[in-house]
């Protein structure tokens, strides 16, 4: 198990997959409940949160999730694993080569075909509607996938990472603080306090 972090304005006890959007609004990397590996960055994005639903406090979940593997992810930059295109090809079919090079567009490919939408392969490739992005996302649960999956500096691939976990029984909440953040989103060190729920 991994220890990742989840920023929101919003205090909970449980992830709810039904609430999705309700945080900063933006799926940017799919659809799924975002976490990251660096507790500063979840500071930034519960800020984010905060100013896109018009609220002051700030919250860090510490969470617990499964240890990524090969096949259990889709990495937006990065070729995708023969395991995941396998699973994928025995459910929709061969899929072209230029949907495989990296999970971005393996991703927004396979919510298009699944949302029955007609284009050229480029914009198969390159767009995706929000219905596309949540085709795609809980198909990819269905077949055993647990991340979408993202560096957190595009230049440092290898580096931190981002993620959304397809499924909400495979998040289990650690601890909850609650956060302070400067006039730049950056957290204030030492502002911390732990929110009994």
């Amino acid at each position: 198990m991994e220890i990742f972090y989840h920023g929101t304005c919003h205090l909970f006890s449980q992830f709810d997959m039904s609430f999705l959007g309700t945080g900063e609004g933006k799926s940017k990397f799919g659809n799924g409940i975002y976490i990251t590996s660096s507790y500063e960055t979840a500071a930034l994005y519960a800020s984010k949160a905060a100013k896109a639903n018009g609220k002051d406090s700030l919250y860090v979940y510490t969470v617990e999730v499964p240890d990524i593997t090969q096949d259990n992810h889709v990495f937006s930059c990065k070729e995708v694993n023969p395991a995941v295109i396998q699973k994928v090809e025995a459910s929709l079919g061969t899929l072209p080569q230029e949907a495989k090079v990296s999970g971005k567009c393996f991703r927004k490919y396979i919510g298009n075909v699944l949302t029955g939408k007609k284009a050229t392969l480029k914009q198969m490739l390159d767009k995706a509607d929000a219905p596309a992005e949540n085709a795609a996302s809980r198909f990819l649960d269905e077949i055993g996938l647990i991340y979408l999956a993202w560096p957190q500096a595009q230049t440092k691939p290898d580096g931190d990472t981002n993620r959304a976990v397809l499924n909400a029984s495979n998040v289990r909440i650690i601890k909850v603080e609650q956060v302070q953040v400067n006039e730049k989103n950056k957290l204030i060190q030492g502002s911390q306090k732990e929110i009994t729920l």
